[in-house]
């Protein structure tokens, strides 16, 4: 089973090694944490919207998958606007409420900041297919082994959630239970799936680690793996674009005057 669903065009950035996709991920990242400012954010969103024509996903596969970070940025900047640190003119006030100059600059700059580092990541990983990250982890990175199919093999079960929790409401509907209507119905529903579905979740896990511990997944010698990983150039020009848009967006913030250091 992969992430990557039919509706997902093949493209060039699904060719790429998932370890250049993951330090690309990395390197804009650890850029904008550094500071929080509108301009960097906005440099960097705009470098990577550009590069969404090569990311092989259609409009809606994209829409859907990064509905969160869409949904969350809003949210981020609506609280920091209201409870935001005041500075500068105070362009409104309401009791405890109160919304300055500085406020809406630091909202502005942490939505963009959301939707910068969200975007790109939710994008590769929607691009990668697991097993191609296990064996990039392994053969390039050289993490343990062990981790690495771990992690491979939990990132696997991820996709069998939302099938899971489809089956959990038909069964639960069938039994007639959690049928209330209202909001309180609804919360109650919700939150007798989402428990049902944790302890599914830690069934299948323990019979996983079993499983996989019968079959000497756990050994500690040396391991082979049965598809080859490799670095190239193509990976390498990545990673550069990468570093480039982490450059200019840092760049442009120094210039305009907005770059404020987190640490100093």
């Amino acid at each position: 089973m992969s992430l990557m669903t039919p509706e997902i065009r093949p493209s060039a950035i699904a060719q790429v090694n998932p370890v250049a996709k993951l330090a690309v991920a990395l390197l804009i990242s650890c850029a904008l944490m550094l500071s929080i400012d509108w301009v960097s954010a906005a440099v960097a969103l705009l470098l990577e919207v550009v590069l969404l024509a090569w990311c092989g996903l259609s409009a809606r596969q994209f829409w859907l998958r990064t509905a969160p970070v869409w949904i969350a940025a809003p949210f981020a900047v609506l609280t920091t606007v209201l409870y935001g640190q005041d500075s500068g003119a105070v362009l409104f006030s309401a009791g405890f409420v109160s919304v300055t100059e500085g406020s809406v600059a630091l909202a502005l700059a942490i939505g963009l900041r959301i939707l910068a580092i969200g975007i790109p990541g939710i994008v590769l990983l929607a691009t990668t297919d697991p097993t191609d990250l296990g064996d990039g982890l392994a053969q390039v990175l050289r993490l343990p082994a062990r981790f690495v199919l771990g992690a491979l093999a939990g990132l696997r079960l991820v996709g069998m959630f939302i099938d899971d929790w489809h089956s959990l409401a038909l069964a639960r509907r069938a039994r007639g239970v959690g049928d209330g209507g209202g909001l309180r119905g609804r919360g109650r529903r919700f939150g007798g799936l989402a428990f049902a579905l944790l302890v599914l979740s830690v069934r299948r896990g323990s019979k996983l680690a079993t499983a996989m511990e019968a079959r000497g997944f756990g050994s500690d010698l040396p391991r082979t793996w049965a598809r080859e990983s490799v670095f190239g150039l193509r990976d390498g020009l990545v990673v550069a674009i990468g570093a480039v848009i982490a450059a200019t967006a840092i760049t442009a913030a120094v210039l305009a005057r907005t770059w404020h250091f987190v640490l100093a």
